[in-house]
């Protein structure tokens, strides 16, 4: 290979896939945690290294230009290359140290995770946890994080699962929201109730019929994928929320409206993590220090 042909910096590239990817240079620095005007430098710098225009400006968009559109296919390559090198390394590690990257929902880091925190600490104090705490499905191939905790299991060949848990879930209020519904037995009798919930689509809705066996439409009138908000409005008496049945039970302000052992369905649990970092001492620890305290 001549190495004097490359001439730009490869660390830059980083900066122009991001921007390319996020769409504008304030998202991309929020991604990169640096500032604005670093990364517009950067970019600006890579531009003039390989004598192209990247990006043009289109309101507060960046948006590839014809030539963008040709390097960031390349730029994507050098960056799965760059990420499987990484992985590989740390899987090499032997010592319980490092950082580790853990991927929760709301519930999971508010209610599940603090005493796994507490014995992970005290059995490996030098491992540096970062909590990435989203409703959102953290990508492991590109190092969002190291291990996921998820609802449905990864198809990917280099990501290793194991189910966990099936995860009842329940329906839960307050007391005064429940009085409005005496003697409720199924679903089918809650299809006029209001529901509060996660996104506009309509897989939940359509769970709701198929599990209450009636074809009426059950009401949303509120819809936050904030999770801790759905509690806090079902303590206001402002409709039903679905919550795993541990966690509600845990709420005093809450009541169910089934009795516990009858959810209202089931959700597989599954502990995800990349192969390549499975033989991380650290990464190891920890996936199994959730694995066996999270249910």
């Amino acid at each position: 290979m001549d190495w004097s042909s490359i001439q730009f910096d490869w660390n830059r590239t980083r900066a122009f896939l991001i921007v390319a990817e996020e769409g504008s240079l304030s998202a991309a620095a929020r991604s990169l945690n640096m500032s604005q005007p670093t990364l517009g430098r950067q970019i600006t710098a890579l531009e003039q290294e390989l004598n192209v225009t990247l990006f043009e400006q289109v309101g507060k968009r960046q948006v590839l230009t014809q030539s963008g559109q040709k390097l960031v296919g390349y730029v994507k390559q050098m960056a799965e290359a760059a990420n499987q090198l990484s992985l590989m390394a740390l899987g090499q590690r032997t010592d319980l140290s490092g950082l580790v990257t853990v991927s929760v929902s709301q519930l999971d880091a508010l209610y599940r995770l603090p005493p796994v925190i507490r014995t992970i600490r005290q059995v490996a104090p030098d491992i540096e946890l970062r909590i990435d705490v989203s409703n959102e499905v953290a990508d492991l191939k590109r190092r969002e994080a190291d291990i996921a905790v998820r609802s449905f299991r990864p198809e990917q060949s280099d990501l290793i699962a194991r189910k966990i848990a099936n995860e009842p879930i329940g329906l839960f209020c307050s007391p005064q929201y429940a009085e409005r519904f005496p003697g409720v037995r199924e679903l089918n009798d809650l299809r006029h109730a209001d529901f509060i919930g996660y996104d506009l689509s309509n897989s939940i809705r359509d769970h709701l019929r198929s599990l209450g066996g009636d074809s009426d439409t059950y009401r949303f009138p509120i819809i936050t994928e904030f999770q801790l908000l759905h509690i806090e409005l079902a303590k206001l008496d402002q409709g039903l929320i679905f919550l795993p049945t541990d966690i509600g039970s845990r709420i005093p302000e809450l009541t169910s409206l089934f009795p516990k052992d009858q959810p209202v369905m089931e959700i597989p649990v599954w502990l995800v993590c990349h192969r390549e970092l499975r033989t991380n001492p650290g990464v190891n620890l920890v996936f199994n220090a959730l694995a066996d305290a999270l249910f």
